[in-house]
């Protein structure tokens, strides 16, 4: 999968709030770029915890679910585009579908 929007993940990160997210997030972001996914049922046979929401969106847990990650998947393009990253209190103040 191409994956797009990558700054925000290195922006997270960054912040000294967040430094306990930067190897799940590369974790992540390594996988997801090796991943050849064509729909859902595919993502979730290797990411269990992830939520399928609608609208194209996925939201992965990291760091042992303290963060959420958002994105948005063009399965036809092979692309996810990060959306939002957050802790679940940040996470709870947006709509999910329309972020």
């Amino acid at each position: 999968m191409r994956v797009i929007s990558v700054k925000k993940l290195k922006d997270f990160w960054s912040k000294p709030a967040y430094r306990d997210s930067e190897l799940a997030l590369r974790a992540w972001y390594a996988e997801a770029k090796r991943g050849n996914w064509f729909n859902s049922h595919q993502i979730k046979q290797i990411y269990r915890t992830a939520s399928i929401v609608g609208n194209e969106r996925v939201v992965f847990n990291i760091c042992g679910n303290k963060y959420r990650l958002v994105v948005a998947v063009k399965y036809e393009f092979q692309i996810f585009y990060i959306r939002f990253i957050g802790t679940h209190g940040q996470y709870d103040n947006i709509d999910v579908k329309e972020i």
